[in-house]
């Protein structure tokens, strides 16, 4: 009888360790026929832009850009982008290359969104020429959501023709709008839209303001309108 138990038990004990390990291989086994059958995550590959050229100076410049995965689409390919649609498009960063020497560096040493660059050339009496060129950067994640898009701050830079000493000219947590230059003064003045009501978006709500850039001095512009203006317009025209 104790033989018989004895037994019993040794069985049983064979039969759960079998239904054990089946459970197990099965479920190892689904697990990895799921990864197989799971879609690779596309690799983004960058896309260099076409040469820009300027005579004025002694860098060419290769914008970079990434391909766009879409399944739909495809992989937009279209290298063939004159200038002036092509600075107008997103770019990560631009490489400046030296015509004669050979040299070749980056614009940016961070993680950003170039929207826009613009060749200034200012031209006033008695001065020498003043060439640099203008970027509109997004570079912050003001509205916090994990990404740089065009939801975020757009931020002004000035570099010189070779793409060294950039350097910041807006405020941060705000927008460019328009600008324009005025060689008599050889500035540069900007219209920004100023994320005011802290809300972390540009909305019709927010304030708008003047920047100054000194071109002989670049650096941080000088907003025009002061609080103490913009209270003294209210009381007129709210009274």
């Amino acid at each position: 009888m104790k033989n018989y138990r004895f037994l019993n038990k040794i069985t049983t004990a064979m039969i759960v360790a079998a239904l054990s390990f089946s459970c197990k291989s099965s479920v190892s086994k689904n697990a990895e026929q799921a990864k197989a059958t799971e879609k690779p995550k596309p690799q983004q590959n960058l896309i260099y832009g076409d040469l820009i050229i300027k005579e004025q100076s002694d860098y060419l410049m290769i914008p970079v850009s990434l391909v766009e995965h879409n399944e739909d689409k495809g992989i937009d390919l279209n290298l063939s982008r004159s200038y002036e649609k092509e600075r107008n498009n997103q770019f990560y960063n631009i490489i400046f290359y030296q015509k004669q020497g050979g040299e070749a560096h980056l614009l940016l040493n961070k993680k950003a969104i170039i929207a826009s660059f613009d060749l200034l050339e200012v031209k006033a009496a008695n001065k020498p020429n003043t060439r640099v060129w203008l970027y509109k950067i997004i570079d912050q994640d003001t509205n916090i959501d994990k990404k740089l898009n065009s939801e975020d701050a757009t931020i002004g830079y000035l570099s010189d023709l070779s793409g060294k000493n950039l350097q910041q000219i807006t405020p941060n947590n705000t927008r460019i709008i328009s600008w324009v230059v005025v060689p008599g003064q050889n500035a540069i003045f900007l219209k920004i839209l100023k994320d005011s009501d802290n809300d972390k978006k540009f909305t019709k709500e927010d304030k708008t303001n003047f920047v100054r850039v000194n071109l002989d001095k670049i650096g941080m512009g000088t907003e025009i309108i002061s609080d103490q203006i913009e209270q003294e317009i209210k009381s007129y025209v709210f009274k």
